[in-house]
């Protein structure tokens, strides 16, 4: 058993052994922290190093004071060594291969120095841009002179570039950024690259040697105030080339480009002067949206002092004295330095040629034969139609009909340059479109013939292929207008129907889904088209019902609008109803139009002579695109183009509707093998002639109501000439009765017509009127009684011993005749002669009747009580049929002396 002092030797050792246990693991831990501390410290110690540069760090007191200390000492030969090895590699051929590079990614002007190429003008470079932009020279720290190398940047189509200035050296980076403009100004063909120039210090002034792009357009100097408005018009035109290359199927204005190998769109090259402080927020917001989104529209930006950090390529200039910078494509441990820029006077000069040479460029006359395409009629109207109108420095502009923009609204006051507008679009779309790809439906409301020359004439045989129906003279005649909305209605529901057969929803899809189909687009152009609108009457109720709803759907079906007016304010009837307006997002201003843009956007009112304003969003500002538009109606323009296109195949001639001159009976497509007796032409888009049905049956009587002798004459004829052609000679008897003397030597004509042809005539002018036969059924027998109530001193007579007049015998054969195939057709010349002659309840009798100059409230008891809604017009009458219209049509009274 241990004693007491061995136990307490024992407890002794074993802490002795602890505290030596201790004392090594705390050595242990404070080499390891010392250890630690000293990694850390050469580990900041090299981070400073690099990030100052060695050249700066040799000179840095802070630097030298830790070089000092034997650790840091060894961090600092450790760097020198590895900058040593690296520029052992780097040396042989570093320099070389980057001069290789640059050389490669900046051709031309682009890359080469400025001796090469100031003063001469770019070339055509099929839309696509070099990857780099040189904008100075570089040298590795420390390295010798000639070890420098070209330093470039990416800019147009790739990235935008920010400078930050050194304090005193504004003259510097004016330089850097006025010799980087003029290699873009020189390397492109001008009018490619557009300048936008916003110094936030300066009204004017800034980079002076530029200013003569000014009068070109190639530069435009904004207003250090109005910030906003720059802003908005930069974002207003992203929006407009994204939707451009969208419809294009490409997601970015470089793709559309190379895909078309030209380039459909100027450049834009924003550069903003700040002060460097931040923006106010909203404008902050704006400009990182628009440096976001603005690569892929063609728009770059070089902002200096502006601080910005976009979601987007940005490249970045940062200069630490007064001449040297670095950069963020070489990196802190490379020197900087801009190019020198050509003398003051010799850049002024190159901006001069270059202004200079665009000028002359667009004094070549852009003429209508511009608008047109190397091969006619080789574009399919599948997804959209697209035509060229005129030119923006020299560029096409483009009108564009389809899903995104359905309908076009086209001002402009009298003189402006509307008709030659659109007789441009029609040229163009035309001659890139076939008659199975487009179809025309023209509608002139002005007492004029501006569409005329599309369909034959008698100087002019040709027409336009694509023409299915032209309406001129139409200031009158507002239901023919009504006929074409109704027609374009009833073609939307036909498509309608096919494309829910085909479980469809867009004409694109219906085309493929049903190839074997006939489906064009349809436009629809309608000038003057408020007129159609100018009355409180049925006519503007179902035009306005109509023109909404195709308005409204057409879109998916391939029905276009194009409505034109010399002045839109006055359209009562859509008060309140924007429909029709909301869809029309393609917007035509010609000089000095009101109200067809935006109400904020005044762009029409400074337009010149030959211009206009074509916006595809609505008349939005942003929208805007202004274009001078060619002579397009000139003898040997779209003259010319007509008689090209017309020649170059079999087309359907259109149907021709002018409200100025009565259609020749002779002519007209249903006399040919006529169904019935013809009236005149019903005002519609068939241009068919009204005609009524002689059955068996009670009431097939028609009578001819009004004073107007000339109508009257023209509608009886029509009647008998219709049916002598109808039955062949001698198959039926004809009774042309006229007890006015100063008719008789008409009628007595039409009577030996009708005998030439063979038919038996019984012809009288006397009292003999008043001896009727009665009905027979023998054979077919038509009545022409003219001036019925002239007769009626003949008629009232009453013959003894029966005591019966020729009115009852009348009377009689009215009633009785229709069933025994005796037919009349009676002129009266008054409502009240009429109902004289038919007596109480004669009015059964009269299924039918025309009506010339007699008011609408007249007629009212001989419609089956509907409130007939007519004003009498010249050379125009009302037609209703009791067995088959619901509401009368306007009918044009044929001429039959020329028919003769």
């Amino acid at each position: 058993m241990l004693g007491r002092g061995e136990r307490r030797q024992r407890a002794q050792d074993a802490l002795d052994e602890l505290r030596k246990a201790l004392r090594l693991a705390l050595g242990a831990a404070q080499a390891t922290r010392q250890a630690a501390q000293t990694t850390k410290d050469q580990l900041e110690f090299e981070q400073a190093v690099m990030r100052l540069g060695l050249a700066k760090a040799r000179l840095d007191p802070e630097i030298t004071e830790l070089r000092g200390r034997p650790a840091l000492a060894k961090t600092w030969d450790k760097v020198i060594a590895e900058r040593d090895e690296l520029y052992a590699r780097w040396h042989p051929e570093g320099p070389e291969r980057l001069r290789r590079l640059v050389a490669a990614a900046a051709p031309g002007a682009a890359g080469s120095p400025w001796h090469d190429w100031l003063s001469k003008v770019g070339e055509d470079t099929g839309g696509v841009a070099p990857a780099m932009w040189r904008v100075g020279t570089a040298v590795v720290e420390e390295a010798p002179r000639e070890d420098e190398f070209p330093v470039a940047v990416p800019l147009l189509d790739r990235a935008h570039l920010r400078v930050n200035s050194a304090p005193d050296n504004r003259s510097v980076v004016d330089s850097l950024v006025e010799t980087l403009l003029l290699r873009l100004m020189s390397y492109f063909r001008p009018g490619l690259v557009k300048v936008h120039l916003w110094d936030i210090g300066h009204l004017t002034g800034s980079l002076p040697n530029l200013q003569p792009l000014t009068s070109a357009g190639l530069l435009t100097v904004h207003d250090p105030t109005r910030l906003d408005d720059l802003l908005a018009e930069l974002a207003g035109h992203i929006r407009r080339v994204h939707a451009k290359a969208m419809r294009e199927g490409e997601t970015s204005l470089r793709s559309v480009c190379v895909t078309k190998g030209e380039r459909i769109e100027p450049w834009r090259v924003v550069v903003l002067f700040g002060n460097g402080e931040r923006l106010p927020d909203e404008q902050q917001r704006e400009l990182q949206r628009v440096a976001r989104t603005g690569i892929d529209a063609g728009v770059s930006l070089i902002c200096v002092d502006v601080p910005l950090s976009a979601n987007s390529p940005l490249e970045t200039i940062a200069f630490t004295d007064s001449r040297h910078a670095t950069t963020s494509m070489t990196g802190p441990g490379v020197r900087f330095r801009p190019d020198d820029a050509p003398d003051g006077s010799l850049a002024s000069r190159a901006a001069a040629a270059i202004a200079a040479d665009l000028v002359a460029r667009r004094g070549k006359p852009r003429t209508f034969d511009d608008l047109l395409p190397e091969e006619l009629g080789k574009l399919s109207s599948k997804e959209e139609l697209r035509a060229p109108v005129g030119f923006a420095d020299g560029v096409p502009v483009e009108v564009v009909i389809g899903d995104a923009t359905p309908h076009a609204l086209i001002a402009g006051p009298s003189g402006s340059g509307k008709t030659n507008f659109l007789y441009a679009m029609l040229g163009g779309l035309a001659a890139r479109y076939p008659p199975s790809e487009l179809e025309l439906y023209l509608l002139d409301f002005k007492e004029g013939v501006s569409f005329a020359g599309l369909a034959p004439g008698r100087k002019d045989p040709s027409w336009l292929p694509q023409a299915r129906l032209v309406g001129v003279n139409v200031n009158t005649d507002r239901e023919f207008g009504l006929a074409l909305l109704r027609f374009l209605t009833e073609e939307l529901a036909r498509r309608a129907e096919a494309a829910k057969r085909q479980e469809v929803t867009k004409l694109a899809e219906l085309r493929e889904a049903e190839p074997e189909g006939h489906w064009p687009r349809i436009v629809a152009v309608i000038d003057e088209f408020q007129a159609l609108f100018g009355g409180r009457d049925r006519i503007t109720q179902q035009a306005t019902v109509l023109l909404e709803d195709v308005a409204r759907r057409g879109r998916s079906q391939g029905i276009h609008l194009v409505l034109a007016s010399q002045d839109i304010a006055g359209i009562e009837a859509f008060w309140g109803k924007p429909a029709v307006f909301e869809q029309c997002t393609l917007r035509i201003a010609m000089p000095k139009a009101k109200r067809v843009l935006s109400e904020t956007n005044n762009a029409a009112f400074s337009l010149p002579r030959w211009h206009a304003v074509i916006n595809h969003d609505s008349g939005v500002p942003h929208g805007n695109q202004v274009a001078h538009i060619p002579d397009a109606s000139a003898k040997g323009t779209f003259d010319a183009l007509q008689a090209r296109l017309w020649a170059a195949g079999n087309s359907l001639a259109p149907r021709l509707f002018d409200g100025a001159h009565q259609p020749l009976l002779a002519e007209s497509p249903d006399f040919t093998d006529p169904p019935g007796p013809l009236l005149g032409q019903i005002i519609d888009v068939e241009c068919r002639a009204a005609t009524m049905a002689l059955d068996a049956v009670p009431g097939r009587n028609l009578a001819v109501i009004g004073t107007a002798t000339a109508d009257a004459l023209s509608i009886m004829e029509s009647i008998t000439f219709s049916l002598a052609r109808k039955h062949s000679p001698g198959s039926v008897d004809f009774s042309i009765w006229c007890a006015v003397p100063a008719l008789q030597e008409r009628v007595t004509r039409l009577a030996k017509i009708l005998t030439a042809i063979g038919h038996a005539v019984d012809h009288r002018t006397d009292e003999s009127i008043a001896k009727l036969a009665p009905a027979s059924g023998e054979r077919p027998r038509y009545i022409l009684f003219f001036a019925v109530d002239a007769a009626h001193q003949w008629l009232e007579r009453k013959e003894p011993p029966a005591m019966r007049s020729g009115l009852d015998d009348l009377r009689a054969l009215l009633k009785n005749g229709p069933a025994n195939h005796v037919h009349t057709f009676g002129w009266w010349r008054g409502v009240g002669r009429l109902k004289d002659t038919l007596g109480f309840g004669g009015t059964d009798d009269i299924g039918a009747w025309v009506a010339l100059d007699v008011q609408g409230a007249e007629l009212n008891t001989l419609a089956a009580g509907q409130v007939i809604d007519w004003a009498p017009r010249p050379k125009r009458a009302i037609y209703f049929d009791k067995s088959t219209h619901s509401s009368p049509d306007v009918i044009i009274p044929f001429d039959t002396v020329e028919s003769e």
